[in-house]
C-alpha cells in the first residue's frame, strides 16, 4: 500500500534514529495539516479554489484518518483553506501520533520508550526499512534537480514543502539556491497546492511572528 502524504511528510522529518531533525513546531504542524487536505484531493474528495475549500464526494476513502476529517468538511462547509488549515493544525500533534503508529504497524519504523534528562519522556521511531524514506526524498530531488515532470502528488509535496520551509530536508543549501525557480515552478502547477500553500503561509508568517500556535 503507497504512503499517504502525511507519513512521507512525516518520514523526510526523521533521521535514521527516528528523532525529529529540528522543524520548528508550527512549520511541522502545518505541514501535517496541509497533507492530510492533500491526500484528501488526491482522493478527489475536496478541492478549492482561492475563497473556499470544498467538498466534492462525500464518499469515504477507507482511511478512518482521513474520512473522519472528510466527515468534519461536509458538517462545515463555506470555509476557505486558510480556515481548514488553522483548525486542523490544532489536531497535529494527534494525527502524527496516529500516523507515526501505522508506520510502525506497517514495518516502516519501530518503537522506542526512552528518557530524556530525569522526567521527560520520550517516543523515538527508529527507521525499520528505510527504503521508503530513501524513496521519498530520492523522488522528490529527482522533480526538483533532474527536470522530471512531477505527478500531482510530487507537485503537492513540493508546494507544501516550500510553504512551510520544509525544503531544507530534501536539499542541500547550494541544491535550494540553484532550483529556486524549478521549486517555484513545481509549486504553482496545481489549483490546490497554491491555494493551500497561500493559506500555509499566511498561517505560518502569523505563528512564527507572535511565537504562538494559531
Amino acid at each position: 500500500m503507497p504512503l499517504t502524504m502525511p507519513e512521507e511528510i512525516l518520514l523526510l522529518t526523521l533521521d535514521d534514529e527516528g528523532r525529529p531533525v529540528g522543524v520548528p513546531a508550527p512549520a511541522l504542524d502545518l505541514a501535517v495539516a496541509g497533507a492530510v487536505l492533500m491526500e484528501l484531493a488526491l482522493h478527489g474528495r475536496v478541492d478549492s479554489d482561492p475563497d473556499r475549500l470544498y467538498l466534492a464526494s462525500r464518499t469515504p476513502t477507507g482511511d478512518p484518518l482521513l474520512d473522519d476529517v472528510l466527515a468534519r468538511i461536509a458538517s462545515d462547509r463555506d470555509r476557505d483553506s486558510r480556515w481548514w488549515m488553522e483548525r486542523l493544525s490544532k489536531d497535529a500533534a494527534a494525527f502524527r501520533s496516529a500516523f507515526l503508529d501505522r508506520l510502525v504497524v506497517r514495518g516502516v519504523l519501530r518503537r522506542v520508550q526512552g528518557r530524556v534528562l530525569w522526567f521527560l519522556n520520550e517516543r523515538r521511531y527508529p527507521v525499520l526499512d528505510g527504503t521508503q524514506m530513501q524513496e521519498v526524498r530520492a523522488r522528490l530531488r529527482a522533480v526538483l534537480l533532474s527536470g522530471e515532470i512531477p505527478d500531482p502528488r510530487d507537485a503537492l509535496t513540493i508546494g507544501l514543502c516550500q510553504a512551510t520551509g520544509l525544503v531544507t530536508l530534501i536539499l542541500s543549501d547550494d541544491e535550494r539556491t540553484a532550483a529556486t525557480a524549478r521549486i517555484a515552478a513545481v509549486a504553482s502547477l496545481e489549483e490546490m497546492g497554491r491555494s493551500l500553500s497561500a493559506a500555509t503561509r499566511d498561517l505560518y508568517a502569523a505563528m512564527t511572528a507572535y511565537g504562538a500556535s494559531p
